[in-house]
């Protein structure tokens, strides 16, 4: 009983970041504490510096030096250390500190994939002239996770790669099972593991019977998942036990790989440290990376901007010209679970592709059914409805009221019936030696997954049908076949359910999620070393595997970051994003997805962001949103951070005001590629200003704005006019927004899109209209929970 129930733990786990809570007590806690930049010190001066402030809270030196974990001094300035709540409380009111919070333990959040986006490969590649064929040369992407299975196909040495950069200044560190000489080559060019917080907070770490590797080996598997699919070298032949068999291969095969392994595997699952994210981070910084991939966030309630590991040191990177990709989490379909909100990183929902495992279920009445399933076996076996096996035919242990009913058979389970996931029917199932699963679901929940034991999804209706069947026949069978894989026969892509929604609970005039990538049914490397599932009883071993979640949607957008900096090496980070965002397609009537209760409607910008990312359009985006020091001081203004503060904070230069301005500034005055009003309850202007990248310098752009339903958006001037003889490749245009109505309830859609002719530059419009009086209720508060119940009436509408 014990064994089953620490299995079926691991089956309720995504691969999210969730906060864990450690027991309280007297003792220190890990503590971090922020100070802003390094002011241009060395790291040993700056390392010296903390040492001394953190002097203050101690009675002697010595105390202090053996409290800090780890001294944070060249991408920013911080430290982690062992601290009091009253050590951290006084910390807090130094001058110097900006924040002061608890280090939390946290958890982690291909074949087809990169073809169905159109990036797909030549035969002739190194001859092509085209852009996107640089598939990311030379640039180095730093992925923040488990480890790397470093003996992968997708990380092998190329002598096509050339020398490793010279800008690169990283190193690959060994340890248990890891050579560097063997391990490291002129791809996967870096490998470094972080320890320290995880051990304080959880104690040493297991290493017995290959439990784990203190080195940045993987044993998880999730972080040589993700890093392949970000920047995999080309693989021929991979296959998922012969299912869905072609080319693996990263986004941006040929650029190099920087691994900072944050994650270790405990109680059958990935956890990860505050304090050694952002020790990983202030690495991955001095080292020289171009791209930061962390699939990594917290649910709501969220922490505010700087008191998170991952929104200070994507802060940073942004500072320092480095890209940073975020997944949005798996928390949907509810409105404002999106994590990763900071508007300074990239933050992915996750999508389907047009790929489908089709499997024949073939009844004892000889009735087909269509499901779909990883299954590589051709099973014939005996049929029993879950009612006939758990309470209520509730497909869990704890309902169990016939152990010996399932005996061999293939047992039908409904999602409906006790609300449980397939992998809680799977596992329940073979706890009472059951031989399979046909597990029904709703349209829009329906997606496989290999849940150890042999499981067929199919749709309610085809459910249905099955349990007719089952009730009518006095021995019902079932043929299982062998799943097939098909592509391109499906509409796609389709935004999962899973995929975490906007608006963000922390900035709702940031938008968030900023796009959407391919996130179901990844095929991507193993360490053959972890079974597919992760459990123990699992002896299957594989050097590919299918992985589903935003956690696989981000490193998408990682490797397409790498190709456009390849392309584009000067490109600050928010001209990266603006790229991607402005150019993102927009879901046709196929993107369909599942509110609360049940009803359907359209994606949204706050399902897909700006859209599904287009990896040659962001090549040639014509213009993009630019983001300097200088915005983010009046978004930091609107976040309340006073002029010393934020001087603290923004490197600084010689044209630099740090001061806020006297009228108050909000979060829509940022140069952000979308104008999002959460509590527009009067008429509005915003400015945004544009940067002319295209190959005309000479060019003319013309705005075409549709207005969101509950408001008229105008903009000013209708037209922006670019000139390669004046010089000037910047223009600022004004967006006025008026309520059409009283109303206080829900958001509306529009758009502005600016076109030259052969750019399209298109900026998503989200307005929340929040006249009508005041009953009470807080506006923004409550458009975090009628953003449902908006999208309905939009559909209506």
């Amino acid at each position: 009983m014990a064994v089953f129930l620490l299995l079926l733990a691991v089956f309720s786990l995504t691969f999210a970041i969730y906060p864990i809570q450690s027991t309280p007590g007297s003792h220190a806690d890990v503590h971090i504490v922020y100070l802003g930049h390094n002011n241009g010190l060395s790291p040993s001066l700056t390392s010296r510096f903390h040492l001394q402030l953190l002097s203050r809270v101690f009675t002697k030196p010595d105390e202090a030096r053996e409290a800090i974990l780890y001294s944070y001094s060249y991408g920013f300035s911080g430290f982690a250390a062992l601290l009091n709540s009253t050590q951290a409380a006084t910390l807090s009111e130094t001058e110097e500190v900006i924040s002061v919070f608890r280090s939390r333990m946290l958890q982690v959040h291909t074949t087809r994939s990169w073809d169905f986006m159109g990036l797909s490969l030549h035969t002739q590649m190194e001859k092509s002239s085209q852009m996107h064929l640089k598939f990311g040369g030379d640039v180095i992407v730093g992925v923040l996770d488990t480890g790397v299975w470093p003996e992968s196909e997708s990380f092998r040495d190329d002598p096509h790669l050339g020398p490793i950069p010279s800008s690169w200044r990283g190193t690959c560190v060994g340890g248990d099972q890891f050579d560097p000489a063997t391990a490291c080559n002129r791809k996967l060019i870096g490998a470094r593991y972080y320890l320290a917080g995880f051990e304080h907070e959880l104690g040493p770490l297991n290493t017995s019977g290959g439990s784990e590797y203190r080195s940045p080996r993987d044993r998880v598997g999730h972080g040589t998942h993700t890093a392949s699919t970000a920047v995999g070298a080309v693989a021929p032949n991979a296959s998922y036990f012969g299912l869905s068999r072609g080319v693996a291969r990263g986004g941006a095969p040929r650029a190099r790989l920087a691994v900072y392994k944050v994650c270790w595997f405990r109680d059958l699952s990935g956890r990860c440290s505050d304090a050694d994210i952002l020790a990983a981070f202030d690495d991955a910084l001095r080292d020289g990376v171009h791209v930061v991939s962390a699939s990594l966030g917290s649910p709501p309630p969220l922490m505010p901007l700087f008191e998170t590991s991952t929104d200070i040191g994507s802060f940073h990177a942004m500072q320092l010209g480095v890209v940073t990709v975020f997944s949005a989490g798996n928390d949907g379909p509810h409105a404002a679970m999106v994590q990763n909100v900071s508007p300074w990183g990239i933050t992915v929902a996750a999508s389907t592709i047009d790929r489908r495992f089709p499997t024949v279920i073939t009844l004892g009445n000889n009735a087909s059914i269509v499901g779909e399933s990883f299954n590589v076996k051709d099973m014939k076996m005996d049929l029993v409805e879950s009612s006939s096996v758990f309470t209520d035919g509730t497909c869990a242990f704890e309902q169990l009221i016939n152990r010996t009913a399932a005996l061999g058979k293939i047992v039908l389970c409904f999602s409906t019936m006790g609300m449980v996931s397939s992998d809680d029917a799977a596992l329940a199932v073979y706890a009472v030696k059951g031989s399979g699963v046909i597990f029904a679901d709703t349209i829009t929940r329906k997606s496989i997954q290999d849940n150890f034991l042999p499981t067929v999804h199919v749709d309610l209706y085809q459910g249905t049908q099955i349990l007719y069947y089952i009730r009518s026949s006095s021995k019902p069978t079932v043929h299982i076949s062998p799943s097939k894989t098909v592509v391109g026969k499906t509409p796609a892509p389709v935004v999962a359910y899973f995929s975490s929604r906007g608006p963000s609970s922390v900035s709702p005039n940031i938008l968030k999620p900023d796009v959407t990538a391919p996130g179901v049914n990844i095929l991507a490397a193993w360490p053959p070393t972890s079974s597919p599932t992760v459990i123990p009883l699992d002896g299957r071993s594989t050097k590919w595997n299918f992985d589903s979640g935003t956690s696989m949607s981000c490193p998408h957008v990682s490797g397409i970051a790498a190709v456009v900096k390849s392309v584009h090496p000067t490109w600050s980070p928010a001209a990266v994003k603006s790229a991607l965002m402005t150019t993102a397609y927009v879901y046709d009537d196929t993107s369909d997805v599942m509110l609360a209760g049940g009803t359907l409607k359209a994606a949204d910008a706050f399902d897909v962001g700006a859209g599904h990312v287009d990896p040659l359009r962001a090549l040639d985006p014509g213009l993009v949103y630019d983001a300097g020091a200088s915005d983010h001081v009046l978004f930091l203004c609107s976040l309340g951070y006073t002029a010393e503060q934020i001087r603290q904070m923004v490197l600084p230069s010689p044209a630099l005001d740090t001061s806020c301005p006297g009228d108050a500034a909000t979060h829509a005055d940022l140069n952000y590629p979308a104008v999002v009003l959460a509590d527009l309850n009067a008429t509005v202007t915003v400015r945004r200003t544009v940067t002319n990248v295209g190959a005309n310098r000479d060019a003319v752009y013309r705005a075409t704005v549709v207005s969101p339903q509950g408001a008229r958006a105008a903009v000013w001037p209708q037209a922006l006019t670019f000139s390669a003889y004046h010089d000037n490749n910047r223009a600022s245009y004004y967006v006025t927004v008026t309520p059409a109505k009283l109303s206080r309830g829900r958001f509306d859609f529009g758009e502005i899109v600016w076109s030259d002719g052969y750019h399209r530059v298109r900026t998503p419009l989200v307005i929340r209209v929040t006249n009508l009086p005041d009953d009470g209720v807080g506006t923004v508060g409550q458009a975090m929970g009628d953003r449902d119940h908006g999208a309905i009436d939009l559909q209506a509408a």
